[in-house]
């Protein structure tokens, strides 16, 4: 019998010291770790019942300055007109959204003022090139609007892909099955020694809750471009078309954007860009049509995601000041919108 003991004295007294350890390290982090509120238009309902409403959205995101910087991800504030940030002291402060990037489903916020609470932990944003496969990791969220919600989990995976999967490209992801569900989107990722790794993007699921396959867009990926390289908001949500879908919607080219949704008063609202007004789905693909179709910018033609790469680094490089010319396709006639980057 007291050998039993000792055994299970040996088994169980390093995960109590892990618990113990998590626990302080979860209390020391989470006051950064925010729930992000959002409004923004949506078209509901079919034939002389649909409408357009204000519909909310839920999110989570992680502050990274004391001036008020929070990294969540681009599909949480990407068409938002309003952005409200709601901290574990229940402050709510709004914030304006500098830079998304939704190839990689990231994105960059600023309070409109700094938090009150002027102790708050500021966690550093680590080196995800050095994060393996198997290393214990642990989110922090918002699910179903359970904020401060902790789930742990491992690195199943790290993905590098060019491929369109769920309308955007995967370019570095993390896999995880650490329980990831509705409103988690956008919260950090966090190694064990409280760095922040990743930024929760979305998981892979035939019943529409978590089943184990969570994606977070590593933190390498949203530094270089949301913080290194100089960043874009149009707030605008698009779709390429291309090859068949091209065909479909009668293009006169091999691609272009399809505007579904356009955000009140943001630069593509100025531009003159208009969104779709009924839903329709293709071959399970869910879509807003109706709107405009994005043929060229900068006298580029789109034709494919390469040239999307590319417009999007010329894009970025635009400064106060220039021009941007856009040629879409409305009703099946060919307009010309004109926008100069606000001084």
């Amino acid at each position: 019998m007291k050998n039993a003991i000792v055994i299970l004295a040996t088994v169980f007294s390093p995960l109590c010291s892990i618990a113990q350890d998590l626990s302080a390290i979860f209390e020391k982090v989470s006051p950064a770790v925010v729930q992000i509120q959002t409004k923004e238009k949506e078209v509901v309902g079919e034939g002389q019942m649909k409408q357009t409403v204000t519909a909310e959205g839920l999110g989570s995101g992680i502050l990274i300055s004391s001036d008020g910087h929070i990294l969540t991800a681009a599909h949480v504030v990407q068409t938002a007109e309003e952005v409200k940030v709601v901290f574990k002291n229940n402050e709510t402060i709004p914030a304006k959204i500098i830079s998304t990037e939704k190839a990689a489903d990231v994105a960059l916020i600023k309070l409109v003022w700094p938090p009150s609470d002027k102790k708050i932990h500021i966690p550093k944003v680590s080196d995800s090139d050095l994060v393996k496969t198997g290393e214990q990791i642990f989110v922090i969220g918002s699910p179903y609007g359970l904020a401060q919600s902790l789930s742990v989990g491992h690195i199943s995976g790290r993905h590098e892909k060019t491929s369109v999967a769920h309308n955007m490209t995967l370019m570095e992801f993390f896999q995880t099955d650490a329980a990831i569900n509705t409103g988690n989107s956008g919260g950090p990722m966090f190694n064990m020694k409280g760095e922040v790794i990743g930024i929760v993007s979305y998981i892979l699921s035939e019943s529409g809750g978590f089943q184990g396959l969570g994606f977070a867009a590593t933190s390498n990926m949203a530094t270089k471009l949301l913080l290194e390289e100089k960043g874009i908001w149009f707030g605008v949500d698009a779709v390429l078309l291309s090859g068949g879908m091209a065909k479909i919607f009668n293009l006169p080219q091999d691609g272009g954007l399809l505007i579904q949704k356009v955000a009140d008063l943001s630069p593509g609202a100025i531009m003159g860009l208009r969104g779709g007004a009924y839903n329709m789905e293709i071959e399970g693909e869910k879509l807003i049509v109706g709107g405009d179709i994005i043929l060229s910018i900068l006298g580029k033609k789109i034709g494919n995601e390469e040239d999307m790469l590319e417009l999007s680094r010329e894009m970025k490089a635009l400064n106060k000041g220039d021009k941007m010319d856009l040629t879409v396709m409305r009703g099946g006639s060919i307009v010309q919108l004109n926008y100069a980057i606000p001084e």
